[in-house]
């Protein structure tokens, strides 16, 4: 069986984040990122973080649909329903 590896890059002057990671720990490469990011020792910044975040849940397989929610939304009635 063959498992695919994501690879998510960064370059920040002489710095060069590289994260490869496959879907089980996905997680992971994300509490990476914030323990990256609240380190003052290197570039990462939050906004870097945040970023990359979004590249790495844009890459996640899309899973089952989910069922339709049981919660029915009640919306505000038309200017019509207040005369």
């Amino acid at each position: 069986m063959q498992q695919d590896i994501n690879v998510l890059a960064l370059i920040k002057g002489e710095e060069r984040y590289i994260f490869l990671y496959n879907d089980e720990n996905r997680r992971e490469v994300l509490r990476v990122l914030g323990r990256f990011a609240s380190n003052p020792e290197l570039s990462l910044t939050w906004y870097d973080a945040a970023v990359l975040s979004q590249k790495v849940r844009r890459q996640a397989p899309k899973g089952p649909e989910l069922p339709p929610s049981r919660i029915k939304a009640v919306l505000p009635p038309s200017e019509d329903e207040w005369l």
